[in-house]
């Protein structure tokens, strides 16, 4: 599985799932977004997420299961057992890892064979991970792994388009792998340990247009088991999460009742195909509060709007209004979703390598 397949799922409403194994994390990053460190111990029960992975079914599985963290990799035969079983109902598996083992440029056995169960691997890298990682060990690893078999990727963060270190890392990879090896690049958001380092993030949109959210499509499996309809950091990591976005718990739920709420839920159909600012310049009372984000969180105290979402997106005409956002966004491509979600300088990476040569 290629990147560029991955992000272009991306829109898919329940094309995927988001899987956080832990919020541990032997490194400690200064722009670490989920505040994750070998300190704190969050992490969902084994069973209840082997379970829950284990109750999809053939015609109603997500395309792929994406694991991540904190650092997934600390918990390898976790990893490997929940692909094996994602596999068996027909999806794919994804891992996102930021290289702690890889100090040394080799891959221990251990997390080598977890890696092989996967579909695609995708390292981390920012001018923090290389204080404790060198770039070189981390390009010597991921050589590795490709002549295992396994696609790969590198999910690069930097301040902008402008920052100097991602025009040099980049760089970097593209010489190292001739091109074979996609790059996603973000830019850091002022969330968890970040929150003080970046520029609060813009207040997007007025509402006069539609700005469909993304991260809506997904559901995410947060740390203590909650799921969540949103993967947006500050979602993941609310308690109680805002009732519109909250889609169950692995200890009580399977995926098809998940699956079924999120496809269902007429607020979910408008914030993934107009976006919550819109919602709340269509059917609010008052003005919505500044930012995306937060606009959409303000939506659980806005009964009206709600009642209007229920209103113009339930039955037919709602899974009319999804289908065809969703259309819209898969014929842009995933470079576009890049552009419009990540760094758009570099949003043309996802799609430039060639097609790595694969088992799988």
């Amino acid at each position: 599985m290629e990147l560029a397949e991955l992000i272009g799922l991306r829109p898919v409403p329940c094309g995927g799932l988001l899987v956080a194994l832990t919020r541990r994390c032997p490194m400690s990053c200064a722009h670490c977004s989920t505040s994750s460190s070998m300190a704190v111990s969050e992490e969902p029960e084994p069973e209840h997420l082997l379970r829950f992975i284990g109750s999809f079914g053939a015609e109603d599985r997500p395309e792929v299961v994406m694991l991540t963290g904190g650092e997934p990799l600390l918990l390898p035969e976790l990893a490997a057992r929940l692909a094996s079983l994602a596999r068996a109902a027909g999806s794919r598996t994804a891992l996102l890892s930021g290289m702690f083992f890889a100090r040394d440029g080799r891959v221990p056995d251990r997390i080598m064979r977890a890696i092989t169960s996967l579909d695609h691997f995708s390292a981390s890298m920012d001018v923090h991970h290389e204080r404790e990682v060198p770039r070189a060990d981390v390009l010597r690893a991921l050589r590795a792994v490709l002549d295992a078999g396994i696609p790969v990727s590198v999910h690069l963060t930097g301040t902008g388009g402008d920052d100097p270190y991602l025009a040099d890392a980049v760089a970097d990879i593209r010489r190292v792998f001739a091109g074979r090896v996609p790059v996603l690049v973000n830019e850091v958001r002022p969330l968890g340990r970040a929150a003080g380092l970046v520029r609060a993030t813009p207040a997007g949109p007025d509402g006069s247009t539609a700005t469909p959210c993304t991260l809506a499509a997904w559901p995410v499996v947060a740390y203590d088991g909650t799921v969540a309809a949103c993967c947006n950091q500050w979602t993941v990591d609310r308690r109680p999460v805002p009732r519109h976005l909250r889609l169950g718990h692995i200890a009580d739920d399977d995926w098809q009742a998940v699956r079924e709420r999120s496809l269902a839920s007429p607020v979910l159909r408008m914030l993934r195909s107009v976006g919550p600012q819109r919602l709340h310049a269509r059917y609010a009372d008052s003005p919505a509060p500044a930012g995306y984000c937060r606009s959409c969180h303000a939506l659980a105290d806005r009964p009206e709007v709600l009642a209007g979402a229920a209103r113009d997106a339930g039955g037919r005409v709602g899974e009319l209004l999804d289908r065809l956002s969703t259309e819209q966004q898969l014929a842009a491509g995933p470079a576009a979703l890049v552009s419009r979600m990540g760094c758009a300088r570099y949003a043309h990476l996802v799609e430039t390598a060639p097609a790595q040569e694969s088992s799988r």
